[in-house]
């Protein structure tokens, strides 16, 4: 099968491999629909993420159909429509049970094989996919593959960012980072009927579609940002801020703009060795801060329907929908932030 394949920093290969076989009961293969390209991607593409192994296989948002089923798996066939989440997971361990299944104690992260051991990812044409009962959820009837896709991982993750961070009927919320994750996270904000979203950004494309679902645009270097600031000085700020870059600039903003006693929510991969406050701040402003890895797995029954709802506001974040072939460049595009790039999504058929 052809596949995109990570080779070093910065350089990826799209090339033939061995197609993906059942190596253990409860496997199932998938042949790849539709994927994205994540901003968590481009962690491992830039080196900001190290360890992975040459010729592994990227990507970890996917939808397809089950073409392969291996013993011990009851709930799919041959035909079935399918979305993942990021993460396999077996449903029954503690981290499971509690709801934290993107901790899961037999879990695999897709598109990560560092020593020869792990799981190949979805850039491809077909997938292997462990634990395929307790991982993979059908895609509903009248779910456009888009909105399954984003199901997967950036719309729940900016689900989980907005109930992390306490966002409740009438609060104001700041959204650090319109990237696709931070405008689902508005989108999430609204669901969850917050008064005012404030979305902060330095791109225009961004901060027109934040716009569109209805955030305030907040240039990142503007006259806005700076009365923002001002007035989270003086004690009315924001009463809770999604951070979704996942750098310590981006924790630091959040912590200038959200109020005493509010609540800061990081869904962005940090690779950081130090937090961009101290504890004394912390204490200084009765702040609670919260981060993680979503649990896509525990969230997906609740934001499909969300997704089947709002998929014209989904797809309407995809700026380039390529060719498998093409997929070196969309990765280009996405890093480079050219061509109007917000989301790309890849289409291995």
């Amino acid at each position: 099968m052809k596949a995109i394949t990570f080779q070093s920093v910065e350089r990826l290969r799209f090339e033939t491999v061995d197609d993906p076989g059942i190596e253990q009961a409860g496997d199932v293969i998938v042949r790849v629909l539709s994927a994205g390209i994540c901003g968590s991607d481009l962690h491992v593409y830039h080196g900001r993420e190290t360890g992975l192994d040459a010729g592994t296989i990227m990507g970890h948002e996917f939808v397809g159909e089950v073409v392969e089923v291996a013993a011990g798996v009851e709930l799919w066939s041959a035909g079935d429509v399918v979305v993942s989440p990021f993460t396999t997971n077996c449903g029954k361990c503690r981290q499971c049970v509690a709801g934290l299944t993107s901790r899961c104690r037999q879990g695999q992260l897709f598109g990560w094989v560092e020593n020869g051991t792990g799981l190949h990812g979805c850039h491809a044409e077909l997938v292997r996919v462990p634990l395929a009962d307790s991982t993979l959820v059908r895609v509903p009837e009248g779910a456009t593959l888009e909105a399954a896709l984003f199901a997967g991982d950036i719309l729940a993750t900016g689900y989980f960012g907005a109930e992390s961070a306490g966002v409740c009927p009438g609060c104001e919320v700041a959204v650090v980072g319109c990237g696709p994750v931070g405008l689902m996270a508005i989108l999430s904000a609204r669901e969850f009927g917050a008064e005012r979203v404030l979305a902060v950004d330095r791109l225009p494309e961004r901060l027109d579609l934040a716009a569109s679902l209805g955030a305030v645009p907040v240039p990142l270097e503007g006259d806005e940002l700076a009365a923002l600031t001002e007035a989270a000085a003086s004690g009315r700020g924001v009463d809770a801020v999604v951070e979704a870059v996942g750098s310590s600039t981006a924790t630091r903003l959040a912590v200038d703009l959200v109020r005493p006693g509010g609540t800061i929510s990081a869904v962005g991969v940090h690779t950081e060795e130090h937090l961009a406050f101290s504890p004394g701040e912390a204490y200084d402003k009765n702040l609670t801060y919260r981060a993680g890895r979503c649990p896509v797995r525990h969230y997906m029954d609740r934001v499909l329907p969300l997704a089947v709802r709002k998929s014209a506001e989904l797809t309407a974040l995809v700026s380039h929908r390529l060719p498998l072939s093409e997929g070196i460049r969309g990765y280009d595009l996405f890093a480079r932030r050219v061509e109007g790039c917000t989301k790309v999504v890849l289409l291995p058929g």
